[in-house]
């Protein structure tokens, strides 16, 4: 069959006609926005690097990424060491990773570098795609990789303080002390225990973690 083809083929291309009604079985075709013979628009876009035929999203060839892009493309940039094209906006306001978006998204554990998702850049550096981002956010507020804050927590943590301020400790825990490692400037403190959080000393953040056993003051013992 596959010779019948290429004889068909041959006899096509000798005729000056085609095998279909836009190429000739058996030949090499020639990727292109447009029929040679018929002038139909196989696509708005068309890339002749990536061979995509697409409607119009304002698309872009990144060289860079090495794929297409939607745009508009003057809305975004390529970092070269997160190797990704990013929010103008993001430029020279994020945390480089190097070849951050060659990791899968860890919400979804899709692939982030080739996705039609918008990719949403977290303080740390790390990356989710901007919908697994907003589902986060319903359970949580800190990045699954490195439990860094995923967003500016200050306004909570002052409401925190007042919670706290106005939410005693039993008269047992009122001298308690507790070793504490802050998951957002990696510093360690000791600081007095309660049950509603523990604020790191270095940078006021509750999103902290026990580094250690509780223990009473001497002078209290």
């Amino acid at each position: 069959m596959a010779a019948t083809a290429r004889e068909e083929g041959a006899s096509g291309q000798e005729r000056g006609q085609r095998g279909c009604e836009h190429y000739d079985r058996g030949c090499l075709l020639k990727a292109q926005q447009t029929c040679e013979e018929c002038s139909t628009l196989f696509g708005e876009y068309y890339c002749d690097i990536c061979h995509l035929f697409d409607k119009d999203k304002k698309q872009y060839h990144c060289e860079n990424c090495g794929i297409c892009r939607i745009g508009p493309k003057e809305d975004f940039f390529h970092c070269l060491k997160c190797n990704l094209c990013l929010a103008m906006n993001l430029q020279g306001r994020h945390k480089c990773i190097e070849n951050v978006s060659r990791q899968n998204c860890p919400i979804c554990l899709e692939d982030i570098h080739t996705s039609r998702v918008v990719a949403h850049v977290l303080p740390c550096g790390h990356l989710l795609h901007r919908t697994c981002y907003e589902e986060m956010l319903k359970e949580g507020y800190r990045c699954p990789l490195c439990m860094h804050s995923a967003l500016d927590m200050t306004r909570y943590w002052r409401q925190l303080d007042d919670e706290v301020a106005q939410t005693p400790m039993p008269s047992e825990y009122q001298n308690m002390t507790v070793d504490i490692l802050c998951n957002d400037c990696n510093g360690r403190s000791t600081v007095q225990f309660h049950i509603l959080g523990m604020k790191c000393k270095i940078c006021e953040s509750y999103n902290t973690a026990q580094a250690g056993g509780r223990r009473i003051s001497l002078d209290q013992q």
